[in-house]
């Protein structure tokens, strides 16, 4: 009887922390996916005291997710994604025009480095529904910056994504603001409700939510519910 041949192996891991709470691992996993790149996913409990540290916003460096590749480690998301880049230049991570492509960094750059108020008032858990959730005005800031930049780049580039009709960078980074604003009932004028519904109908992220929901660990401090 004739046999299979064996899987072969992976040719990179990414290494995570929890899918329902891990804003940062959902965006180095979607990066990874950008590239077609054949990869093992290892995941860190939530109790492991650096990951614990990053899902709670106690730390200001960003270490999990992590990419092991041709004998190389990589980690914050931003590093990830240029090293794919220029690893992959086939894979279209970043806009093919110049000033498409110069937007894609700026607008990534600032979801790296910005929203401050919305990650801590509006954790990521891919697990929970809570509707009313109060809206203050720091987080209220944060949310109309997010959908001014969509708006922007949905009018210029013509969706359904940021930048036309090839994902990029960019919705691998924003991708995590679309669950929090499902999780959280934020109400949305209609462009930026399709593509908040176009990112969460993507194969990948409504994989990844259907992971996210069968995993046992709870972080008890992000499961805290609000009461008025």
């Amino acid at each position: 009887m004739a046999h299979s041949p064996p899987p072969a192996p992976a040719a990179a891991t990414l290494v995570i922390s929890s899918r329902n709470y891990s804003s940062w691992s959902l965006r180095g996993w979607l990066l990874v996916r950008l590239t077609g790149l054949h990869c093992e996913v290892r995941r860190v409990e939530s109790t492991d005291a650096v990951a614990r540290a990053e899902l709670l916003l106690q730390t200001a460096s960003i270490r999990i997710p992590w990419l092991e590749h041709e004998g190389l480690v990589i980690w914050d998301v931003m590093a990830i994604a240029e090293y794919l880049h220029e690893r992959f230049p086939e894979a279209p991570m970043l806009p093919t025009e110049r000033a498409a492509r110069a937007r894609c960094r700026a607008i990534s750059g600032e979801m790296h480095g910005g929203f401050g108020s919305l990650r801590a008032s509006l954790p990521v858990n891919l697990r929970a529904f809570r509707p009313n959730f109060p809206i203050w005005s720091g987080v209220r800031a944060d949310i109309d910056r997010i959908t001014e930049i969509w708006r922007e780049c949905l009018q210029t580039w013509g969706g359904p994504y940021l930048f036309g009709s090839q994902l990029s960078v960019a919705d691998a980074m924003y991708a995590p603001v679309c669950t929090r604003f499902s999780t959280y009932d934020v109400e949305l004028d209609a462009p930026c409700a399709t593509y908040n519904a176009t990112i969460l109908a993507l194969p990948d992220v409504a994989s990844w939510i259907g992971k996210a929901r069968q995993e046992p660990d709870e972080v008890s401090e992000l499961e805290v519910e609000v009461e008025f």
